[in-house]
């Protein structure tokens, strides 16, 4: 469906945590995740820890949506 999404124009990114998956489905702009279960959190953290945690993972989707890719790629997160 991202694919799809992409060929008309709208960037599109996946957050997931089989990244392996995604590239075999045509992901081009990726995220990992933490787990299935929890993709954006980790109930084991404080909830600063957390937020903290949600908002980079966010954030590095943001920024991989304003970037121009020509091949799939797998934007590091810093948590």
């Amino acid at each position: 469906m991202a694919r799809e999404i992409e060929r008309s124009g709208i960037p599109v990114v996946v957050m997931c945590n089989l990244i392996d998956v995604a590239k075999t489905v045509g992901a081009n702009r990726m995220v990992q995740t933490v787990s299935v279960p929890y993709p954006l959190g980790d109930p084991e953290l404080s909830p600063e820890a957390e937020w903290q945690l949600r908002t980079c993972r966010v954030g590095v989707a943001l920024d991989a949506l304003a970037t121009d890719v020509k091949e799939p790629t797998v934007f590091p997160t810093k948590f």
